[in-house]
This record gives C-alpha cells, sequence and structure tokens, in this order.
C-alpha cells in the first residue's frame, strides 16, 4: 500500500476529535489476553523483537504476553550475571494498562533471580528519565557494582500496547548488541516452554528483601534546578500549563511547581487507562504523542491562558510546546532553537560539546551548528546513539526528530542519557523568561537567518518481508543522478557521525533531501523529505522518493 500522496493525506475524520467510546480500548480484555493468551514463537509477529527502543506489541495481538515479559527479563538477568552487573536495577513503569501485570511480572523473575530491584513507594508511575537520572546517580564514581534499569512503557503508542525497554549501566537505551543478545535468549527461554525462567510469587518477591523502595520522584525534581535555570523562570513569574496526557509525570509536574514555587498550572492529573480524555491522532486512534497537533487539540486551544504552554508522552520522554504566538512548534523547529539558544546560555559547556542529530531529523541543525561553529554528530534513529556523548560530555545535546530530546547539566556534567520530555519543556520556560520572546518568536529569528525549510513525513502499512527490504536499501536502488532537478550529491547507508548502518536510505542535495527506512516499532515505512526551496520543490522530493520506495517493495533493484 503506498503512503498518501503530500497534498492529499488520508487524515480519519476523527483525527483532533475527543475520542469516542467505540473507540475505547477494553481494559479487562486487554489485561485477561496478556495472561491467558500464549505466543508462538515460530509466528514472526508473535516472537521478542526489540525496536528502536525495546520490545513493544499488544496482548490481543500476542505479541505482548506475560510469556514475553518473564522471557525477557529472565534474558536481563542472564545477561547482568554474564557481564558483572551486580548494583541495583531501578524499575520504573508507565500508565498503559499493560504496564502493571508486566512490572509485577518482572518482579517475580528479577527477585527469584536475586536481583535488587528499585521501585517507587505507593506504586507511583516512573518517567524514563528519572530511570536513567537514577542510574547514573547511583553509578557517579562508581567502577564495579554498577546499576541498570528497566521502563515498562510503550511510549505514546496506542492504549492497547505494552512495552518493555531495558536501560544498561550508561542509563541509555540498550544498544543492538545487548538487545540483539536479550531478544536471542528471550526467544530462546519462549521456544523453551519457558522451562529456563526462575520466578517466585509477586507477595514473597515483595517481601524478599530483593524489592525496596527509591523515591524517584524527589530525586530528580530536586535535582532539577542542575539542568534548567529554575530561578530564572521563577523570577520572571510568567505563566505556564502543562498537560501531562495521563501519562508518568502526572504527579511530578505538581511537585516541580511546588519545589520551585512557580506559576504552573497543571491542566489534567487524570490516569484512565483508555486514555479517553485525549483527542484522536491523524489516523484514528489513540496516541499519546506531544508533537501531534491532532493529539494536542487540547492544549492548544488553552494556549492564549498562558505565556508557554506544554506537554509530556506517556512515558515523559517526549515533548510537545505550545506557544502563545503560534501553536504548536514542530519538533525539528523546537530542537533547532533549543540548540540555538543552549550553546549560546550555557557557558561552562566544553567548547568541544558537538549537537547530536538523527539522519531524519532537520538540515537545520546544520545550519545553526554551522553558524555557532559547534561539531555535528549524526547518526541512525534511535537515542542509544547519543548515550554515550552524553555520559562523557562529548555531546551537549542530542536529540531526535521525534520530539525526543536530552542535554547536559548547567555545568556540562551528564543529566540523563535517554529522551528526557521534561526538561525540553522546562527549557521552553527558560527561555521565554531569559529572552522574553517564545520559543516560536526565537525560531523565526533563525530561519531569517539560516533560510526556512519545507518539510513533510509520509507513512503507509508494511509487512515484516517488505521492511526487511526497506532495511536492505542502497545506493544502487538510486539511479538517477539528480533529486527534484538538482545533483545529488550524497547516498548514504550509513550515519556519517557514526559509520553505523541507517536502517535505510538517504539521499541529500545541496537544498533538499529524503530519507526512507521501516519504522522499528510499528509495521509501517516512513518517507522523510526536507526542502529549503518550497513546497513544490518538497512534493517534487517526496514524488521521486515514493517511487524508489515502491520499487524497492516490489523487489526491484
Amino acid at each position: 500500500m503506498k503512503p498518501s500522496a503530500p497534498d492529499t493525506p488520508e487524515i480519519s475524520p476523527l483525527a483532533g476529535k475527543p475520542a469516542p467510546p467505540e473507540i475505547l480500548c477494553n481494559i479487562a480484555r486487554l489485561v485477561t489476553a496478556y495472561y491467558s493468551e500464549t505466543p508462538d514463537p515460530d509466528e514472526p509477529l508473535q516472537r521478542v523483537a526489540f525496536g528502536t527502543s525495546g520490545h513493544r506489541g499488544s496482548s490481543l495481538e500476542r505479541s505482548f504476553n506475560e510469556a514475553h515479559v518473564l522471557a525477557i527479563t529472565q534474558a536481563i538477568c542472564l545477561y547482568r550475571k554474564r557481564h558483572g552487573t551486580s548494583g541495583p536495577l531501578y524499575l520504573g513503569i508507565d500508565t498503559h494498562a499493560l504496564s502493571e501485570p508486566a512490572s509485577a511480572s518482572a518482579l517475580e523473575v528479577l527477585a527469584a533471580n536475586g536481583v535488587r530491584v528499585m521501585i517507587a513507594p505507593g506504586g507511583e508511575y516512573t518517567p524514563t528519565p528519572a530511570v536513567s537520572h537514577a542510574i547514573l546517580t547511583y553509578n557517579r564514581r562508581r567502577r564495579s557494582g554498577l546499576a541498570d534499569g528497566i521502563v515498562v512503557t510503550p511510549s505514546h503508542n496506542p492504549p492497547d500496547n505494552g512495552g518493555f525497554k531495558y536501560n544498561p549501566a550508561n542509563g541509555g537505551p540498550a544498544d543492538t548488541r545487548v538487545t540483539g543478545w536479550i531478544e536471542n535468549k528471550a526467544n530462546e527461554i519462549l521456544r523453551g516452554g519457558l522451562k529456563a525462567v526462575r520466578r517466585m510469587p509477586l507477595a514473597r518477591a515483595l517481601r524478599s528483601g530483593a524489592v525496596r523502595r527509591h523515591d524517584f520522584l524527589r530525586a530528580y525534581v530536586e535535582d532539577l534546578n542542575q539542568v534548567v535555570d529554575m530561578d530564572a523562570i521563577r523570577g520572571s513569574r510568567i505563566r505556564m500549563g502543562v498537560d501531562p496526557l495521563g501519562g508518568a509525570g502526572v504527579h511530578y509536574w505538581p511537585a516541580i511547581a511546588e519545589h520551585y514555587r512557580l506559576d504552573l498550572d497543571v491542566i489534567s492529573q487524570t490516569v484512565d487507562a483508555t486514555f479517553r480524555f485525549m483527542t484522536v491522532d491523524w489516523d484514528g486512534k489513540i496516541r499519546m504523542d506531544p508533537s501531534s497537533r491532532y493529539a494536542m487539540q487540547g492544549l492548544i486551544g488553552a494556549r492564549k491562558r498562558y505565556d508557554i504552554a506544554y506537554a509530556c508522552d506517556t512515558d515523559h520522554d517526549r515533548h510537545g510546546i505550545v506557544t502563545r504566538s503560534a501553536g504548536l512548534l514542530a519538533p525539528n523547529d523546537y530542537l533547532a532553537t533549543m540548540i540555538g539558544y543552549l550553546f549560546s546560555y550555557r557557558p561552562n559547556w566544553s567548547a568541544a560539546a558537538a549537537v547530536g542529530k538523527t539522519v531524519v531529523s532537520t538540515q537545520m541543525i546544520d545550519r545553526v551548528c554551522s553558524r555557532l561553529g559547534r561539531k555535528l554528530y549524526e547518526v541512525p534513529v534511535g537515542f542509544k546513539w547519543f548515550a554515550a556523548g552524553l555520559q562523557d560530555g562529548s555531546l551537549g545535546f542530542g536529540g531526535e526528530e521525534s520530539a525526543g530530546a536530552s542535554f547536559l547539566r548547567r555545568d556540562g556534567s551528564v543529566w540523563t542519557t535517554d529522551k528526557d520530555g521534561l526538561v525540553p519543556a522546562l527549557l521552553s520556560a527558560e527561555m521565554t523568561a531569559r529572552c522574553g520572546r517564545d520559543p516560536a518568536e526565537l525560531y523565526q529569528a533563525i530561519e531569517q537567518a539560516c533560510g526556512r525549510p519545507y518539510a513533510d513525513r509520509l507513512q503507509a502499512p508494511a509487512t515484516p518481508a517488505q521492511k526487511s527490504r526497506l532495511l536492505k536499501l542502497d545506493a544502487r536502488q538510486v539511479r538517477s543522478t539528480t533529486l527534484a532537478g538538482e545533483p545529488v550529491q550524497a547516498v548514504l547507508t550509513r550515519a556519517p557521525g557514526n559509520g553505523a548502518p541507517i536502517g535505510g536510505l538517504k539521499v541529500v542535495t545541496g537544498h533538499g533531501w529524503f530519507a526512507a527506512r521501516p519504522s522499528g516499532t510499528e509495521d509501517i515505512y516512513k518517507i522523510y523529505a526536507e526542502s529549503f526551496r518550497d513546497k513544490r520543490h518538497l512534493r517534487e522530493i517526496l514524488h521521486q522518493a515514493q517511487d524508489i520506495v515502491d520499487r524497492a517493495l516490489r523487489g526491484k533493484a
């Protein structure tokens, strides 16, 4: 199935409207299926499969069931033992319906394997960045007995999804060598009927002494002033609004407002596993995506009440910035704005600290880096590629076009090595406070200096076989020496920054580019494109890119 042409997108009639009852997930059925349905390890769609950030699926489709969680957790225990990771494991969960039962299953296995597990007191939900922060805080100045973590989350995916990801001792998402080993071992355990799984009843696990409490919320909130200038925000008395979108940071925002005495309105503290309070995303599904104007209609409609407003996704590792002047800021625009601001207002950062971006992020970042005199580090999709650089300070910033980013503390040391939705949100308030202009106005100044980009992204369903063919795209499938009337300057299958395969193809000209790749978490493929000329030029790029992808899907070189 072809993606929609850029000028005729297939937008659901429900998009941007309140979720009607008929599309709400049946939570009882979903949780029942988690325990009652057994995946078939001989069926590719029912195996453990780590995408760009963990294993994701739905219990209703036998792609995220108790068997998966038991097998993955046992594989992680074996990986820890194999690599001498003997410190505590920090376990975080988000507000998806499958996260509670999955975390219980994981605790049963972790405790039975003698792993010391740190969980939030009182069943508190835990954002992804709070887990990364906890790992790094514990491991600081340690060389042995290191901590790691698990976050039970499918990120912003629909309510019927579950997810499970592993963060090793560097605090960031595990790289492909780690996830490949865990994935293979977990599938081996699945094929063996879970006989290799060590497990104890949950009640016994909670009494065993292996499971302990850690106040993720207090530790994270009290440290925020080290990464964002909270004094400047408070002193400016700007009025802010935040919508947690029913996610894991729902109780973090009131704590932030109280601790730093901010004029911050937490618009909703509702947690409902159906996410019935969301407006529907572009394709008619409920998706807690803070970068989607359809999913963010509630906050967009309230923007005039605030100087700056923001939201985060379900595990709070993504951000969405809503300005009074322009509404929801496009993720790529805000990445460029953050970079321009941070490298101008962080005097204690190393002059050698580089900027990290993915191959599908805007070329505006390249232009901003050039003006700043900063090195650009371009990597494949996946925040794992930034973890080492953020940890050692060689990267000041790492960001993805899907509204995920993190950056260093104000003193130039590591903050988190996983995506952090809260600090980019709070940084938008710092920008507004210190510059007297909101991020949209700051971005307009960047466009005046660097040119205006026109961008679009297409996506369509793709079978595993089609996704496999897309992964193997190479320069031979770009027969034309021009793209949209311009000479092709580069055809990339490996990222310029680290030489790693990009899992697809990127074609670059003087005033535009496109990249095509299969999704690592959904059965779809995506084409990203950008032009620094005009919309017509962008459409030409997209149509030519689509032709290349269509040929690949048909298996033609």
